[in-house]
Formats: C-alpha cells, structure tokens, sequence
C-alpha cells in the first residue's frame, strides 16, 4: 500500500527545498489571485501543501496576519518555520494529510498549488472536496493550480491528473463557480518546463 506521507518525506529529506522540481522564488500568479479574491488582510488563509513554499512568507510581507500552511511533511513544514524564524509564531502549521484533515474553524481563503493533482485514486479525491466544503465558508475563494492538459503526466515519481476547467469543476460540484482561469509554463530548478493552469473559484452561499 502507498504511504503518502513517506514519500513526500523522502524527497524532502534527499534535496533541499530549493531543489524541488515545483520550488518557485516567487510565486507571482499565486500572488495574482489572491490580490483578485480583494480579500481582507486580516481574513483567514490556508495554503494547502505549502510545505516549503514561499508563499507563506509573501503573504507575511504583504499585512496578512491570520495565516496557515498544511503539509504532510514535517520536514518541509520546518523548513518553512526555519525561514521565517519570528514571523513562525504567527502562522497557524498544520502536519497533517489534506484528505483526513479536521479543520479547527473555517477559512476564506483555500490555496492548492499541485495537491489536488497527486490525487489519482477517486475516493481521495473526493474526500479532498469533503475536506474542502468543511474548510472554507460559504462565498470564500479557492485557488487551485494544477498540471494542465498538455503539461507532464509524473511528477517526483507519481502519476498525476490533468485538469482543465471543466474536469475540475465535474469534481468539485455545484457549489463552486469558476471565476478566473490563467496558465503559466513552470521552470524547474533543472531546466524543465511544466505547463500548469491556475484557477479561481468561489463557493456559493446557499440561499
């Protein structure tokens, strides 16, 4: 059976973070869309997978104050405290795997850059949106960005899933209306390029 949580640990511990084949400087459409969202600084965001990311600290840059990084790795999750050293008490870190997370209270905010992608097996999938519609309050955004149809089918090892906007909406439901659609070719730290496709929802308020 595939330890998840193992194997994300393993890449952590054989490279640093810079290295990572997703390690982005600076995560400029990620920054993008979340200033679209014209969301309050003081509102809460989650950034799912952040692991490592630097999106954490731009965020910390930019006055928002009520923050959270979820990651199956603890490596990648120290990695990230370490960076920030101060700026760590004030972010909310959550170890743990997106499919059997239990939110502590909601967030307006959800950001999934190359999560859901992993996920090829339904019922995590699914699971995944179960999570999804506990976390994040009616009328909140949802930023997700995944491989697109085109861009690789592996990554670290793992098959993947490729969305457009359509077959992620079929897996998301109703309850989420598509409001921007972008794409950008990622360079990794070797040189290779990855077609992925961002996307913004926001979910309904139910009458």
């Amino acid at each position: 059976m595939f330890d998840r949580k193992a194997h994300w640990e393993r890449v952590y511990e054989d490279g640093l973070p810079e290295e990572v084949s997703w390690y982005q400087k600076e995560p400029t459409l990620s920054l993008q869309l979340i200033r679209n969202t014209r969301i309050a600084n003081d509102a809460p965001i989650i950034d799912v997978g952040g692991g490592a990311s630097l999106l954490v600290d731009c965020l910390c840059e930019r006055g928002f104050t009520r923050l959270a990084v979820l990651d199956i790795s603890p490596q990648a999750l120290a990695y990230a405290r370490e960076r920030l050293g101060d700026k760590a008490q004030r972010v909310e870190w959550y170890e743990a795997d997106i499919t059997t997370f239990v939110p502590p209270h909601r967030f307006a905010l959800w950001h999934d850059r190359a999560v859901f992608h992993f996920l090829t097996d339904q019922l995590d999938r699914t699971r995944y949106v179960e999570v999804l519609k506990r976390t994040l309050e009616p009328g909140g955004h949802l930023l997700l960005a995944t491989f697109a149809l085109g861009g690789p089918t592996r990554c670290s090892g793992l098959e993947i899933v490729q969305y457009d906007a359509a077959k992620l909406g079929r897996e998301l439901g109703g309850e989420f209306r598509l409001v921007e659609e972008t794409s950008e070719i990622h360079v990794t730290p070797t040189g290779k390029q990855q077609k992925f496709a961002y996307f913004r929802f926001v979910r309904e308020t139910k009458p």
